[in-house]
């Protein structure tokens, strides 16, 4: 076993982790927290396979942007923690079918013939740009659009809610 392979393991047990902990979380800023290691940890395993730009994106967006805005919105919304809202009669039946999904991934992951090469081509960050800009910048440009009438409308919303 080479060191990328003991880093892959490494950091898909630590994405693991920070995913049950989550799961099993009773408090949400507890919940946060491993949702950051989780999203940190995907962004290690993008670096192992020679992923550059994902796991820059993984850290600036998710593991940055994200955890960040539910921490903020947890802090300036002065959230209650309600541990007991949070059980029900259906916690056993939500694990089941997680149960059930994990294990149809795992069949389908097993299943498929993959590619055994090995060999892997880096693309750098140079390369993405030229291509997101020149080939897809028409519909990078629309979802920017998406995103920005999305905010324009929840603060809309927001504002609303709160004159009433």
């Amino acid at each position: 076993m080479n060191t990328f392979q003991v880093a892959f393991y490494v950091l898909a047990l630590m994405a693991l982790a920070g995913a049950a902990g989550l799961a099993w979380a009773r408090s949400v800023v507890h919940g946060a927290l491993f949702l950051i290691l989780a999203l940190l940890a995907v962004a290690g395993l993008f670096l192992v396979l020679l992923a550059d730009f994902l796991a820059l994106v993984q850290v600036l967006l998710y593991g940055g942007a994200v955890a960040i805005l539910i921490l903020f919105a947890m802090m300036l919304t002065r959230a209650r923690e309600e541990p007991a809202a949070l059980d029900n009669a259906q916690k056993p039946w939500a694990m089941l079918v997680c149960l059930l999904v994990f294990l149809g991934t795992v069949a389908v992951a097993y299943a498929t013939p993959w590619p055994r090469s090995g060999s892997f081509s880096h693309v750098g960050f140079e390369a993405i740009g030229v291509s997101l800009f020149t080939q897809w910048a028409i519909p990078f440009e629309i979802a920017s659009l998406v995103l920005l009438v999305a905010m324009v409308g929840a603060i809309i919303i927001a504002r609303a809610e709160e004159q009433e």
